[in-house]
């Protein structure tokens, strides 16, 4: 049975999320209802995306009977006729949450409390105490929950991990890695109230990557030096990270500048290299030896690089709910947690802080 999605929010992100879901076959995934802030934008994007139902709240898609859990009359249909699913959970939807960050938490909280599995953008919330607080909403209504950190599910992340795992490179000993568009001026990344700011929305994806490397370690220090906006959020960061056994990581993110957004893994006997796009990787090259990893074609125009690579993370979800899994392993609920709380650090030194 296709695993069904409620989709809350109707803008950018979800409309690339949409348009990589078309790329799965249609047996595994269906949107089946939109919720927006308005009937009028939701209806458009249903029209868009050929979804059947569409809301002019996100109240509306907590309630929807069909988000969260099958019909059981189509349910026992379904056995009858001997279709049954493999697993017989009757919690096998999910809801999508493209909102904005400053959203992140009263929608996780609104759609978990509602008993409804969740996949949230990035970043999950504005600070740890909201991360706490959500994983702990999910922990208490048994329900699933993953930040949508769509990078960790692309085939060359998969390999590198596989590669580091295995030793390819030997111990690794040092992490370096960037992010930077010149996206400025940009209310999005600009404004403390809209949850502006570059590491919360761009700087993520080489902090998630070097924690990743060094097996979701919470670093020994942390120091940062940046260039902060008169909004008072950060626009460039550089963070160096000190691991255990002197293992270090540095990064760049800027919403300022326009970096080569490369990322190189150096261990005792080599190295791994994503020559760009460190984020959404097509190419990885290992010790001098290119591996390509092609993104199939949008059917709709995207608004942002490589973004039928979202299609990985949703089919990850599909599997984790088959399995009956309240969390996802390759962006556990610990994972989360820790980006949380060395973000938070990070931006405290250099004087930003959000309420």
């Amino acid at each position: 049975m296709a695993t069904r999605w409620g989709i809350c929010s109707a803008g950018k992100i979800s409309h690339d999320f949409m348009v990589a879901m078309k790329t799965l076959p249609p047996e595994d995934h269906q949107a089946v209802a939109v919720a927006a802030r308005s009937l009028d934008d939701a209806k458009k994007f249903a029209k868009t995306h050929n979804i059947p139902r569409a809301y002019g709240s996100y109240e509306e898609l907590a309630k929807d009977p069909n988000i969260g859990s099958y019909n059981k009359k189509n349910w026992l249909h379904h056995v009858v006729v001997g279709l049954r699913p493999k697993h017989d959970s009757l919690c096998a939807d999910v809801v999508y949450i493209g909102t904005i960050q400053t959203n992140h938490l009263s929608s996780c909280l609104l759609f978990l409390n509602a008993k409804k599995p969740v996949l949230c953008e990035k970043s999950l919330a504005m600070t740890t105490k909201e991360v706490k607080e959500i994983l702990a909403c999910a922990k208490k209504n048994n329900v699933f929950l993953m930040e949508a950190i769509w990078a960790r599910f692309f085939p060359a992340y998969r390999e590198i991990r596989r590669l580091i795992a295995q030793g390819e490179i030997g111990d690794v000993r040092m992490v370096r890695s960037e992010f930077g568009l010149s996206v400025l001026p940009l209310p999005r990344l600009e404004l403390k109230e809209l949850g502006g700011g570059a590491l919360l929305d761009i700087g993520l994806y080489p902090l998630q990557f070097s924690l990743m490397v060094y097996g979701g370690e919470r670093p020994e220090s942390i120091k940062t030096e940046g260039v902060i906006l008169d909004t008072g959020v950060d626009e460039t960061l550089v963070v160096t990270l000190k691991f255990s056994n002197n293992r270090m990581a540095v990064f760049t993110s800027s919403s300022g500048l326009q970096l080569h957004n490369d990322a190189i893994v150096v261990g005792s006997k080599g190295l791994i290299r994503f020559p760009s796009h460190m984020w959404c990787p097509e190419v990885m090259v290992v010790n001098g030896k290119e591996t390509k990893y092609p993104l199939p074609e949008p059917h709709l125009p995207l608004n942002f690089v490589h973004s039928t690579g979202l299609r990985y993370e949703a089919e990850e979800v599909r599997q984790c709910l088959l399995k009956g899994m309240k969390e996802c392993p390759i962006v556990s609920h610990a994972d989360s947690l820790l980006l949380a709380e060395v973000k938070e650090e990070i931006l405290k030194q250099v004087g930003v802080t959000y309420d």
